[in-house]
Formats: C-alpha cells, structure tokens, sequence
C-alpha cells in the first residue's frame, strides 16, 4: 500500500466512524446520510484511490480543475457533484461531467443549465443553493439565495426541461444571525426543506456540514455531508 494510499485510507475510516458516530447519537441510521468527498484542488490520482477505498461521490467547485479531472477519471463509476458559484459562461462545461450541480441560486442559472442539459441529453440534479445569512431579494457573501425566495426558485426549476429538483443545500454563513451558530443554521435549513418538500415531495436532499460541522448536520437532518480537508488532508494547489 503506498504512503497515500495508507493516509487516504486511514482519514476515510475516521470520517467514516464521525458520521456513523453522529448518527447513533442523532438516533439515525448510517445509510441515512452520503459522503461527499470535495477534492478540489487534489489531483485526479487521489480521485482513482479513493473510488478504489468505496467513496461513490465527490464534489468540485471550480470548473477549470474539476472538467480536466472528470474527463481523467471517466471510466471510474463516480457521482460528481458541483458545489461553487456557478457562473454562466461555465455552465457548458460543468453540465458535461456534473451529475448534480449543488450551487443553483437564481433563475438566469436555471435557465442557462436548462438549455445546456437539455442539449447534452442529460437529466441534472438540482439543489437550491440557501444563503442564511441574506435579507429578502440579496444573495449571500458565499452565493445562495434568501429563503423567501426559495419557493420561486424552486419552482422554475421544477418548470425546466433537462433539470430536477433535488432538493436544499447550504453552507454555514460567516455572518449574520447564524455565524458561529452551526446547528442552528442547520436546523433551520431542515425548517426550510420541510416546507419545500410540501410543494414538492422529491425534493428531499439537504446537503450540509463539512470537516468542522459534519456532526451538527447529521443531528440536524442533513442526507449528504460535504468533507474535504478531513478526508485528503492538506495538499498542494493544482496550478
């Protein structure tokens, strides 16, 4: 086994008893909640080992490291997901490899990611990327939309062709009401996909919680916990 290998194998298992740990305690079961491994900035080698080590999805958030990373891992049986600000003048790019794009925040994406899915024959998975820490008719200092507009964006999504309402995500915002407050932030990102989910059903994956807050996720509710830097440690930047 090579020194990566060892190290990728070890962090996994740790994450691994965190998560199963965290549900125990939230009274969950393990098959309850999906990692996804984020591997921005790590090469596509580590990408190869961690599909050998079981890890069934990973995450991006910029595109001009995750399309030359997709294309070199295309044969690997992987869920990608894209988790950054989403510009439209990539979205060409990232529906030709994402299976999920986690980053939707306002209708011009959704149109723009419509007519690009609709063109590549693809059906792309939705979530309605959720600022906690912007006022009605902002967007959040990291992306995402106000929750008073979720139900408007959820619905030109439901509306578009090539596209699927999976469901809410969020990150922890660094300001406002909810900074420093995970779980809080948490349990009112749970609120919020209740509320949705009575519009539309389907729309059941709340994608929370990272290497720092993975546990206040999971008791929350969360389906998916997004985990970098606890799964790959610290690595060089690509380019």
């Amino acid at each position: 086994m090579t020194d990566r290998r060892a190290q990728l194998a070890a962090n996994l298992a740790e994450v691994e008893d965190r998560i199963a740990s965290a549900c125990a305690s939230a009274g969950r079961g393990r098959d309850e909640v999906t990692l996804i491994v984020v591997t921005k900035t790590y090469p596509a080698s580590d990408v190869r080992i961690l599909r050998e080590l079981g890890v069934r999805h990973v995450a991006e958030n910029r595109d001009q490291d995750a399309a030359p990373k997709a294309a070199a891992c295309e044969d690997l049986s992987l869920t990608w997901h894209f988790v950054g600000q989403l510009q439209t003048n990539k979205v060409r790019s990232v529906v030709g490899y994402a299976d999920v794009v986690q980053s939707v925040d306002r209708v011009k994406l959704v149109t723009a990611l419509s007519a690009a899915a609709v063109r590549r024959g693809r059906d792309l998975g939705c979530l309605l990327q959720v600022a906690l820490d912007a006022e009605s008719g902002e967007r959040g200092g990291r992306g995402g939309v106000a929750p008073d507009a979720i139900g408007e964006l959820a619905a030109a999504v439901e509306d578009a062709p090539g596209l699927r309402l999976d469901g809410l995500m969020t990150v922890a915002p660094l300001a406002g009401p909810y900074a420093g407050r995970q779980r809080a932030a948490f349990d009112r990102l749970m609120e919020l996909s209740s509320r949705l989910r009575g519009d539309h059903p389907a729309a059941n994956m709340v994608s929370a919680g990272m290497s720092g807050d993975l546990e206040d996720a999971v008791a929350a509710g969360a389906t998916h916990v997004r985990v970098g830097t606890a799964v790959l440690g610290d690595r060089p930047r690509l380019g």
